[in-house]
């Protein structure tokens, strides 16, 4: 019998809504420890292995035929040899924009209002007014405006902010983005940007792209919040741009290595905040998660059209195919 394996958080109702989805599979549910062996016996894939997988050998096998991630990067399941072969790979990107784009406000209001500053104060039971920066009517740069980056755009405007992107796909404009440029034009837009956001997929050409001529290309004093992926970043191009006051600060729901090394100095920074990549939680993740898997078992087993399908050498879906729910 065909077999379906399912490596996220699941109650009993979830896999009683995915067995309905593909009646015919049987189903074998994974953990992080678990999910090394059993992916080798997978027709197809839902979720999301956080722990390093033998990808050759599931491509040689010719055995799995789809995946559908649970998690927005594909970073962990794009190996060569997956990008080389006919699996078919769907993302969950765009589905928690919401969430995304809450703790992108939270990191960046909460670095522009000196909460981490008077968050010292307070554990010192100082009460100090020192300087804080607006929000309202900055010029805000999104590099990446896929689902994230589309959603954060649509809450950042009543802030009437002026808002720039680059993107693989810069026909597809949002009205709230007055200007969106090609990826290649990254360096143009850090010139422009008082504030830069990542909202880009990690892949081989992403991989440190944030380095010290993006941040020297930054008016002095601009800011940085990274929702992204930790490797996009050059890490110490931006410790020495925080150090040399180049960047005001930054907020960072990502790091290069996770958990970040106690002895980082972006720890010590009085203007950088850290979160441990919790962008994505929600309450109803997991239904929302299964909602989305369930749908897209029911069109790939029918033969119809993908949500998030994803092209396999960029490593994201092109936005006209993207899972945005209400």
């Amino acid at each position: 019998m065909k077999q379906l394996v399912v490596c996220y958080p699941v109650e009993d109702r979830h896999l009683r809504a995915i067995q309905e989805a593909a009646p015919e599979y049987r189903l074998l549910v994974a953990d992080q420890q678990t999910i090394p062996d059993l992916i080798h016996q997978a027709d197809l894939f839902v979720g999301h292995a956080k722990v390093p997988v033998d990808w050759d050998r599931v491509a040689a096998r010719g055995r799995l035929k789809f995946i559908q991630s649970s998690a927005a990067g594909l970073d962990h399941c794009l190996a060569p040899s997956i990008i080389d072969s006919p699996v078919v790979v769907c993302s969950a990107s765009g589905l928690f924009a919401d969430q995304v784009a809450e703790q992108t406000l939270a990191l960046l209001l909460g670095l522009l209002r000196g909460i981490p500053i008077f968050y010292r104060q307070q554990q010192k039971r100082e009460f100090v007014r020192r300087p804080t920066a607006d929000l309202h009517r900055k010029r805000v740069g999104i590099v990446g405006l896929g689902g994230n980056g589309r959603r954060l755009a649509q809450v950042l405007a009543p802030f009437r902010v002026s808002i720039r992107a680059t993107d693989y796909f810069p026909e597809h404009k949002p009205s709230e983005v007055e200007e969106l440029l090609p990826h290649t034009e990254l360096l143009s837009l850090a010139k422009w940007s008082e504030i830069l956001i990542l909202t880009l997929p990690l892949n081989a050409s992403t991989k440190g792209i944030i380095n010290r001529s993006v941040f020297e290309a930054m008016p002095k004093g601009a800011w940085l919040v990274n929702v992204a992926r930790g490797q996009c970043v050059d890490e110490a191009d931006l410790i020495e741009a925080l150090a040399s006051s180049q960047l005001s600060g930054a907020g960072l729901d990502v790091t290069a290595v996770e958990p970040l090394a106690p002895e980082s100095p972006l720890y010590g920074h009085p203007n950088v905040l850290i979160t441990p990549h919790v962008g994505a939680q929600s309450g109803p993740r997991y239904d929302d998660s299964t909602r989305l898997i369930c749908e897209n078992l029911k069109r790939y087993l029918s033969g119809q059209s993908l949500y998030n399908i994803v092209d396999k050498r960029l490593g994201f879906p092109h936005p006209s195919v993207l899972y945005l729910p209400e």
